[in-house]
């Protein structure tokens, strides 16, 4: 019995105590936005923006979207350090394997919905296409799902390089979405909507999200048939 507690402790490593907690500040993140934004739809107290003057007019910063991004950066950041320091150290596990890409999703999934509904008071600020993010949503979903039933069979997949190719890409795109376009609003401000480079950003996010779906599944297809 203390044999199996031990075991059990050991697990639970550096780099997967660094992925918990970006569940953790994924799940604080997101409820802070709920709650700062339900505030503001209600009139409570105003969202106040940056303006910046550039060719084509002006360009508006949600301040709250800049401590967003802030807190999203940071809480981005451990998903490098913990995939780094568990393979520096040989200290990769079926437990992080399983919780690195569920924080990946809660994090991103929920900051892209967010920036999709777009239910702030600033009307000119740019949002992810939503459309975009319910094909990367329904992708998500079928790959869990292809997961969970290699799961089952006591097998574990991986994320493969693909996949955090995907990460990173909408890393950028959100980053981007955040800040309102910049820096490329600078030269594209006046351009016409869903054509900004921002937008072809996104689009690009979700095509490497579908790309890196359909390998996961060619990859693991075997899983659903053994």
């Amino acid at each position: 019995m203390e044999n199996s507690e031990v075991k059990t402790k050991t697990k639970i490593n550096l780099p997967t105590k660094i992925t918990i907690s970006r569940i953790v500040l994924a799940v604080l993140l997101l409820l802070a936005i709920f709650i700062i934004y339900y505030l503001d739809y209600f009139k409570v107290f105003e969202v106040s923006s940056l303006n910046i003057d550039m060719i084509g007019g002006k360009v508006s910063i949600n301040l709250i979207n800049i401590i967003i991004l802030v807190v999203f950066l940071i809480a981005s950041l451990t998903d490098f350090v913990d995939g780094y320091l568990a393979r520096k150290n040989n200290m990769v596990t079926d437990l992080g394997k399983f919780l690195d890409p569920l924080a990946d999703k809660m994090l991103i999934n929920g900051i892209m919905v967010f920036l999709a509904l777009n239910f702030t008071s600033l009307s000119d600020h740019l949002t992810f296409p939503f459309f975009l993010v319910i094909l990367m949503i329904i992708r998500d979903l079928i790959v869990d799902s292809l997961r969970f039933v290699a799961a089952s069979k006591g097998r574990v997949i991986a994320a493969n390089i693909f996949g955090k190719a995907k990460t990173v890409s909408e890393m950028v795109a959100i980053t981007v979405v955040l800040l309102n376009g910049l820096p490329f609003s600078f030269f594209d401000n006046s351009w016409p909507q869903l054509l900004h480079i921002s937008d072809f950003i996104c689009y690009i996010s979700c095509f490497l999200s579908l790309l890196s779906g359909v390998i996961y599944l060619k990859d693991n297809y075997k899983v659903l048939i053994d």
